[in-house]
């Protein structure tokens, strides 16, 4: 759900921002990065919108898009064309899939190899409530340790 997937972002953000030189660039990127991925469900937040209507004709839910295969696509190619960009979008991204990989549907991990990582969870169930809860709890302790 798009909570956990924010809840996971701000706990990275709040993990490498001391470490990072643009932080302007660095905390809006891997957010867009960290919900991007459910463009391909017309019934997410980001999804709904007419303008990816193509892009979940043509790709479908957890298919192409929630691969590592195009995480370190668009990786490289910002790497090469906006630099700065590169790693937040690789860390957003790719751990909005790698959160994926724990639930019931699974993902793709290597498209197109048809193997699939999926665990036990279940989308909005309450075992994600429970991750959220802590996420949320890792993130006012990283916040506190940023400030501190």
């Amino acid at each position: 759900m798009l909570r956990t997937h924010l809840a996971i972002a701000g706990a990275i953000i709040l993990n490498f921002l001391p470490k990072v030189e643009y932080k302007l660039v660095f905390v809006p990127i891997v957010i867009l990065a960290s919900i991007l991925p459910d463009i391909d469900l017309g019934a997410s937040k980001i999804g709904k919108f007419p303008l990816f209507r193509p892009i979940q004709f043509f790709f479908g839910h957890r298919g192409f898009l929630h691969s590592y295969t195009f995480c370190i696509a668009i990786a490289v190619l910002l790497a090469f064309f906006f630099p700065i960009a590169a790693l937040p979008f690789f860390f957003g991204y790719s751990f909005h899939i790698l959160a994926d990989s724990f639930t019931k549907e699974g993902i793709a991990p290597f498209w197109p190899l048809k193997v699939r990582s999926q665990g036990l969870l279940v989308t909005g169930g309450a075992t994600e409530g429970v991750i959220f809860a802590i996420f949320v709890i890792l993130d006012a302790l990283l916040f506190l340790a940023y400030i501190v």
